[in-house]
């Protein structure tokens, strides 16, 4: 069986959200970006599957900028086989 998990990028829950001075949005600019920490347990789980024997392939999916990559690249460090970027 293969295992799809979808990984969000998100901002890093150690840095402090910053507003935008005119109020239109999250200010972006030099934030570190990580991957979400649920979409992390759900590698973790997916990998733990693997080891039982349960699933044969982990593939990490994730829909954004060519950035995102830097998500991926930590969900195959954590263990996933394939990775897709949207």
């Amino acid at each position: 069986m293969k295992t799809l998990v979808a990984v969000k990028r998100v901002v890093d829950y150690n840095v402090k959200v910053r507003v935008k001075a005119d109020n239109s949005g999250v200010d972006l600019a030099n934030v570190k970006m990580s991957m979400n920490p649920f979409c992390e347990i759900a590698v973790e789980e997916a990998v733990r599957l693997k080891e039982k024997g349960v699933a044969t392939e982990i593939v990490v999916v994730s829909v954004g900028p060519s950035t995102a990559q830097e998500q991926l690249r930590t969900a195959l460090a954590l263990g996933a086989d394939r990775a897709i970027l949207v």
